[in-house]
């Protein structure tokens, strides 16, 4: 018999699968913020306040090594051999470990991913920004894709950039990596794409370690030499497919949240004509603009935490073992802390935004991302953001992830 606290208020439902809430599933958070916060549905619970998935994200006790959990679990029922390497990729990934392995991972890979490091890496970002900019077609030259000629290319060069890797190899990674990008959701994954990943991760390991050989002999600046050089105190180091398997986690959650990130930036200057007037007069006020666009429209929607212990959430009681769903995007429209919250406002407070996480598994990349992001809408700026909406507006929501948000399809048309 289901208990009365595995029902909700019979007008609120979470359910991410619907084309209203792919769309659009912030009426759906508000429901269920205000009705039903700590919400039972399809097996776990839903978190949807500011304060709730904040104290989760920060408490250790709610543990990040789902994912691994349930990709070992689809791996050990396939009869690909390549599973195990599937398998290891989860568990070696920095998102999930816990314990003694994510501060072995952490304290190897922060030598690497440093503030100075991400910064030296603004002027490579602009000449990619630049180039890709100077392709979109100007006043009377018809309609572009903003997400497939802009924002879904830059994240994926500059990566290769960084990575130095040979161009045959960086123009198989956008499509290797939509692949891979689906271990992130394993439930929705079923047999014949399990085995299809097992074969891209095969080649896309191959394909890195190769890189990681060549860079031992022949260190350079790059990414793969960086992390080849990089030691703990104690001479520990990574191995080669440690090496590869980083790289690969680098592009699954650093590209194609950025490039939902640059789209919805440009979705909401199209939208908001204050806004671009704002950066042609100072486009230092890109900055801000990325940071609500994270809080307004915020790429990585949802993820997830297994309690290890009894916790009391708001009135309900969540017991070891159960999942909970913490929902990035709800909390980052909470009224509580965010006045006027489904207003796009770029002169905002946003410092309390939740897009990159918080805690010891906050986003490695959120730097990266955030600097992509900036010089883009700063260089946009300087040449005028004389863009508009195509006729009939098309704009097409991703929606391939329940996790992922972001235009999938942003055509415009530039101003005569």
């Amino acid at each position: 018999m289901t208990s009365g606290l595995d029902r909700p208020p019979a007008t609120v439902r979470f359910n991410p699968f619907t084309a209203e809430f792919r769309s659009d599933p912030y009426p759906a958070y508000r429901a269920l913020r205000e009705a039903a916060p700590v919400h039972r549905a399809l097996g776990m619970w839903v978190l949807t306040r500011h304060a709730d998935v904040r104290a989760v994200l920060h408490d250790r006790s709610f543990a990040a090594d789902l994912i691994p959990r349930l990709v070992a679990e689809r791996a050990g029922a396939a009869a690909d051999p390549g599973m195990a390497r599937v398998a290891r990729l989860a568990q070696g990934s920095l998102v999930f470990t816990e314990g003694p392995a994510h501060a072995r991972l952490r304290g190897l890979v922060n030598r690497v991913f440093t503030r100075a490091a991400v910064a030296g890496l603004r002027d490579a970002v602009a000449a990619r920004v630049r180039d890709l900019a100077g392709r979109l077609p100007a006043a009377g030259e018809g309609v572009v894709d903003v997400v497939a000629e802009f924002a879904a290319p830059l994240p994926v060069a500059v990566l290769t950039d960084w990575m130095a890797l040979p161009a045959e190899l960086a123009g198989r990674v956008p499509d290797w990596t939509h692949d891979v990008r689906f271990l992130l959701e394993p439930g929705l994954v079923q047999p014949a794409g399990i085995a299809r990943v097992a074969g891209v991760v095969a080649e896309f390991t191959a394909a890195l370690e190769a890189v990681v050989e060549e860079r031992r002999a022949h260190p350079g600046d790059d990414l793969v030499s960086r992390l080849l050089a990089a030691r703990a105190g104690s001479g520990d180091r990574f191995t080669a497919e440690e090496i590869a398997f980083l790289c690969i986690m680098c592009f699954v959650a650093g590209t194609e949240t950025t490039t939902a990130l640059i789209g919805s930036a440009v979705l909401a200057l199209l939208h908001h004509p204050r806004e671009p007037e704002r950066l042609r007069t100072a486009p230092a006020h890109a900055s801000a603009v990325v940071a609500e666009t994270l809080r307004h429209q915020t790429p990585l929607q949802l993820t997830k935490r297994v309690a290890t212990r009894p916790h009391r959430v708001g009135d309900q009681e969540i017991r070891p073992g159960d999942q909970v769903l913490l929902c990035l995007g709800a909390a980052n429209r909470d009224p509580a802390v965010f006045p006027r919250p489904d207003e796009f406002d770029s002169s905002r407070d946003t410092t309390a935004h939740l897009a990159f996480g918080h805690g010891v598994h906050g986003c490695l990349g959120a730097g990266l991302a955030t600097l992509q992001a900036t010089v883009a809408l700063e260089e946009l700026a300087r040449r005028g953001f004389g863009w508009r909406p195509a006729p009939g507006d098309g704009v097409v929501w991703q929606d391939d992830s329940v996790i992922l948000r972001g235009p999938e399809r942003l055509p415009v048309v530039a101003a005569g």
